[in-house]
């Protein structure tokens, strides 16, 4: 499952006790890219080289303000033929302003580009430019152009579609943990559905949404932009094609940061880690009820975690009678909370929210909850390209016994998230175009300069062995761990021993020995709702 939102860039903007069944699926393309894909990237970049970026006034579609400049990449559809169709990739930028954040007068060398990429996968990272002007990142600013880009099939990069965006949201939904057999039949139903409808309106280009030319269009833009070496962010998503590339092109990084690091073990992509998450996003959970229960003075929720609980399923169960605003049922109410699985800036906003609607108040649920038809099209738009890239990555289970066997045993004991997950990522068991097998991330030895690995120790979207399985396959990486924490996504964020560390690396290249810890951020203060009394001892955020 991906990412609602980047967390880095917004400024504030997997089950060890159940060993899933062997994946199936439809045939599988040769685990190692081939001679024509090696040759077919080769020749893309060469041609990118020389013709470069022409960067320009950014278009209005893009709504991005002035200073931000825009430009294109072409990258073939299929690497194996560099010959035959080619698609756009839409790039934005903002220069390096070379000025020391701390004294004015002193020029700061320019390194280069720094390319990002927020992860999904789906999401774009053309606002990442924007990320300058927060006093975070002022020093990385100073020494890089910040480049950020939408990936294929994403934004106006070759757009994929899967189903008309007029009716992707569907609401009020219900979210039952323990799903009857006739539910089950009809989301079944609506999985094959979706996967019929990308392959009707992607048609033979399905295949070519993966990780493995994410990661071979990122080597197209590093030449692209001039730049011998790539310096590359990725988070959540973003650090397992970013593994991919390191892989693929060792000789080609200067310098990598993974944030918030997926599992890349090739036996974990995607079903089993998708599990994983389910099982992760459960604890995280109960950290949000039991930071809740802590300020029950405020909220009124409950004075234990149990107690929250059954305050959610309460206004669960009344959302499913009546929906608030006609619009938000049982099925929104969750996807709002599902957020503050990711996030802790979003605790006391949901609390606040859940608050006022059990004392009759519906407002900020339905502001925070209701989905926005301005929206859809965007969203469905990055939820095709999640779908069509998850699924042609790897084998899947196409057998709905096991996806119900292996989802039943874990909703016993993480009923919050599972079955939700199993419905988003259900049409892979239906996906008519053929499937690749992972490529196994490793890197020897001196092959790959120094990477740096940022986590949480109780990320829930990127649960923390994935940090692990990634800083053993990468030689020579460094893990720094922010400990007892759980945001999806740390860098340049309100840890500044975090901070430390990536400003150090990209900077000057400096790096812990193999690991190093960080101490939590702060947590978030409660807010109470508007005009009412502050609590003593409890100030607002």
């Amino acid at each position: 499952m991906r990412a609602p939102a980047l967390y880095t860039a917004a400024g504030a903007l997997l089950l060890t006790t159940l060993a899933a069944a062997p994946a199936g699926g439809a045939p599988a393309a040769p685990a190692a890219p081939g001679a024509a894909e090696r040759h077919g990237t080769a020749v893309a970049a060469a041609r990118a080289g020389a013709a470069g970026v022409r960067f320009g006034a950014c278009p209005a579609v893009e709504d991005l303000p002035g200073g931000v400049q825009c430009g294109t990449v072409s990258v073939p559809l299929d690497y194996a033929h560099p010959d035959g169709r080619q698609i756009e990739l839409t790039v934005s930028r903002v220069r390096a302003t070379q000025k020391d954040p701390h004294n004015s007068k002193r020029r700061v060398p320019r390194q280069g580009a720094l390319v990002y990429n927020p992860g999904g996968p789906g999401a774009s990272g053309m606002y990442f430019p924007l990320i300058g002007a927060l006093p975070e990142w002022k020093g990385l600013a100073a020494a890089y152009d910040l480049v950020g880009y939408a990936p294929r099939g994403v934004g106006r990069s070759a757009p994929l579609s899967c189903t008309d965006p007029k009716q992707y949201f569907k609401a009020p939904t219900q979210a039952p943990t323990h799903p009857s057999e006739s539910y089950k039949k009809e989301r079944i139903a609506q999985a094959k559905a979706y996967a019929r409808g990308c392959a009707r309106r992607a048609g033979a280009a399905l295949p070519y949404y993966n990780s493995l030319n994410n990661a071979r269009d990122l080597d197209v833009l590093r030449a692209a932009l001039g730049e011998q070496r790539l310096t590359f962010m990725g988070a959540s998503y973003g650090t397992y094609f970013g593994a991919l590339y390191a892989t693929l092109f060792p000789s080609h990084v200067r310098r990598m940061v993974f944030d918030a690091a997926v599992n890349p073990a090739p036996e974990q992509v995607w079903y089993r880690n998708n599990l994983d998450q389910s099982a992760a996003f459960e604890e995280r959970w109960a950290d949000f009820r039991e930071w809740v229960a802590r300020h029950d003075d405020v909220y009124g929720l409950g004075a234990t975690s149990e107690e929250v609980l059954r305050s959610y399923e309460k206004a669960a169960a009344r959302l499913a009678a009546e929906p608030a605003g006609g619009k938000v049922g049982p099925g929104q109410l969750q996807g709002a909370f599902l957020s503050a699985g990711y996030y802790d800036d979003f605790w006391p906003h949901r609390a606040q929210a859940l608050s006022a609607y059990l004392k009759g108040d519906p407002k900020p649920l339905i502001q925070q909850a209701a989905p926005h038809q301005e929206a859809a099209k965007e969203a469905e738009n990055s939820n095709a390209v999640y779908t069509a890239v998850e699924c042609n990555d790897a084998p899947w289970p196409t057998d709905w016994k096991v996806w119900d066997r292996d989802n039943t045993r874990l909703a016993r004991v993480a009923p919050f998230e599972t079955w939700d997950n199993v419905w988003m990522n259900l049409p892979c068991a239906y996906w008519p175009a053929a499937r690749q097998e992972p490529l196994d991330v490793r890197t020897g030895p001196g092959e790959l300069p120094a990477t740096l690995i940022l986590a949480a120790e109780r990320d829930a979207a990127a649960p923390y062995d994935g940090a692990l399985r990634l800083h053993r396959r990468l030689s020579g990486s460094v893990l720094v761990t922010e400990r007892d924490a759980g945001t999806h996504g740390i860098a340049g964020g309100p840890n500044p021993c975090v901070n430390g560390y990536l400003d150090a690396y990209l900077l000057e290249g400096s790096l812990p020995v193999r690991r190093a810890a960080c101490a939590p951020h702060p947590e978030p203060r409660p807010k109470p709702a508007a005009g009412a009394r502050k609590a003593a001892g409890n100030p607002t955020r």
